[in-house]
């Protein structure tokens, strides 16, 4: 499975929501529709900052992600942005390919 870093951004239709809700309550929710899609969730985090919410989930695929993702921005209520996320293993295995590629201006 591929895994995937969801950052949320609630407006504040969202932010209403979460405090009728609650934090658990939104993590449980997110759990479900993830396994729902046959992956899982890693990690749920609220944070200051640009963000609302940092999320780190197990899915079969990048359509999954961009199913779920699509799903979620249709809410009105929260904005999400994902990020693919590699392994070191990942990174060796795309440094050993051979890729053509000559840079702007290079001869």
């Amino acid at each position: 499975m591929k895994k995937y870093l969801i950052k949320a951004s609630y407006n504040s239709n969202g932010v209403k929501g979460l405090i009728e809700d609650g934090g658990s309550k939104r993590r449980s929710e997110v759990q479900k529709m993830i396994e729902g899609m046959g992956g899982k969730l890693e990690s749920f985090y609220f944070a200051f900052g640009e963000h609302d919410a940092y999320v780190t989930v197990e899915l079969p695929d990048d359509i999954s992600a961009a199913a779920a993702v699509s799903r979620v921005n249709s809410s009105g209520v929260v904005s999400v942005s994902t990020t693919v996320l590699l392994t070191p293993e990942d990174i060796d295995a795309a440094l050993k390919m051979s890729v053509g590629y000559r840079a702007p201006g290079q001869k």
